[in-house]
């Protein structure tokens, strides 16, 4: 199992072009029905319990995703993790050493790592009457900060791929659900949403 890490660099070199801010584009999901209310804790439901469901839905959307792109995505494509703005995103292993790998891998580790947290009873319970373990809640905002940026590396390095396979309204779709959920649960940093801030004002947040 590989650790977590905030860890990124910004080199200063950086494409001109970024054609998910195109109106075209930015204007087309798979619904326009507001989403706000699916991110809302629904009444009378338990707040882990509702983090817990959000966080195995997103894992699977994510993961549809990301399989979608694996021929386009590969170490000779994409030998760095990098988001907007060529922001570099490292990994940190069991030792702690910072490593820079190519996005398939990194994204391997980060999807590995939810998929064990996933199907790890004393994290994520799924029996009736079990616990929520201590600090869930980091554990879910590491996660998400893991969605984030594996669509944030598809956004910027596989776009119009996306475009290609005709799924880029539902990529939008969906990445505008999760950072509606992310700010309504207080998951994610101001300094981990900026790399795509110009897309989440394009979109309409």
């Amino acid at each position: 199992t590989h650790a977590f890490t905030r860890g990124r660099a910004t080199p200063p070199r950086e494409p001109l072009e970024r054609p998910y801010l195109q109106q075209q584009y930015v204007s087309q999901r798979i619904t326009h029905t507001d989403v706000t209310p699916l991110a809302a804790l629904p009444p009378g439901v338990d707040r882990a319990e509702w983090l817990a469901s959000n966080t195995v839905a997103f894992f699977k959307n994510i993961n549809l995703f990301f399989s979608a792109l694996s021929e386009f995505c590969t170490p000779s494509t994409c030998p760095t993790a990098c988001g907007p703005g060529n922001t570099v995103y490292f990994w940190t292993d069991d030792h702690g050493r910072k490593l820079k790998c190519s996005a398939p891998l990194y994204f391997d580790y980060a999807m590995s790592y939810v998929q064990d947290l996933l199907t790890d009873e004393d994290v994520f319970p799924t029996k009736a009457g079990s616990v929520f373990p201590t600090g869930f809640i980091f554990l879910v905002q590491k996660v998400f900060l893991l969605f984030f940026r594996t669509l944030a590396h598809i956004y910027w390095s596989h776009y119009k791929e996306m475009l290609v396979l005709g799924l880029h309204p539902h990529l939008n779709t969906l990445f505008t659900h999760l950072t509606l959920f992310c700010r309504q649960h207080a998951l994610l940093e101001l300094e981990d949403t900026e790399p795509l801030q110009d897309l989440i004002t394009a979109l309409g947040q």
